[in-house]
């Protein structure tokens, strides 16, 4: 459970100190990269308060997010569609799915 939390920690406090200039054609990867982070935090979160939490199914789901997820957007860019609003969707989805259900454990 320390493990999601201290990398998420890390990449903001590392956002928030270094000045990292995206360019326009990787805005695209960095913002589907973020929210599958983001995204793969939260489920270790609610798998740890249900009691399931495994490191090796974080860590592996984290990696296969972020590789399907920019592996969609490249298509999409090679073929001129925008398929990485498939992948913001599904994240977006996903992630606020895990917030209600964080916060239906709290309340």
């Amino acid at each position: 459970m320390l493990l999601p939390l201290a990398g998420l920690l890390v990449g903001i406090l590392a956002g928030l100190v270094l000045n990292v200039d995206v360019s326009f054609e990787f805005s695209r990867y960095s913002a589907v990269a973020i929210l599958a982070a983001l995204d793969s935090v939260l489920g270790a979160v609610r798998a740890e308060l249900d009691g399931v939490y495994d490191n090796r199914i974080f860590i592996s789901g984290f990696v296969t997010n972020a590789i399907v997820a920019v592996i969609l957007t490249f298509i999409g860019d090679r073929l001129s569609l925008d398929l990485y609003l498939v992948a913001l969707i599904t994240f977006g989805l996903r992630i606020f799915n895990n917030v209600a259900l964080i916060r239906r454990h709290f309340v």
